[in-house]
């Protein structure tokens, strides 16, 4: 036998954990622009909500209006800081974003979406963070189709014996 081969299981064994040893994963890069923000995109139902973040007081700007003006209800407010408390970093960034489509509660879901995916392309080691807290996961959930012969998606029209 050549010295190359194996031949015991010892050998084996310490020949298998010298060749799969796991390799540290690189270190993941922040995507900012020219001007230190950085830019994702956040979806939920139809609504779309186009989301920048820079370091600042925490001022949230939804289509030119500030967060509370644009969200009334206190819940929808709530919902959209939640990716800044779980991460630690609450009124740690300033937000300026674009929302268009579906109603204020799916565009506080595309805001918060949005917001999470931006956070991690600004701070990669948030990124698992957020993503146990289901934060990055879009919500692939919308509204059902209309079907003919049906009042609505599923809902059949009175039935009359006579």
């Amino acid at each position: 036998m050549s010295g190359t081969q194996t031949r015991s299981l010892a050998d084996l064994k310490d020949l298998a954990v010298a060749t799969i040893v796991p390799t540290e994963r690189p270190k993941v890069e922040p995507k900012r622009d020219a001007l230190g923000r950085s830019y994702a995109t956040g979806r939920r139902k139809n609504a779309i909500a186009r989301v920048w973040i820079k370091p600042g007081k925490g001022e949230i700007i939804v289509n030119g209006k500030r967060v509370g003006q644009y969200f009334a209800r206190p819940v929808l407010r709530m919902l959209i800081t939640q990716p800044f408390l779980v991460a630690d970093r609450y009124n740690a960034f300033d937000v300026f974003c674009t929302v268009n489509g579906g109603g204020l509660s799916g565009q506080a879901g595309a805001l918060r979406h949005g917001i999470s995916r931006a956070l991690t392309y600004y701070e990669p080691d948030l990124r698992g963070i957020l993503k146990v807290a289901g934060f990055l996961t879009r919500d692939s959930r919308v509204v059902e189709r209309k079907k003919y012969g049906k009042a609505k998606a599923r809902r059949s029209f009175q039935f009359s014996k006579r």
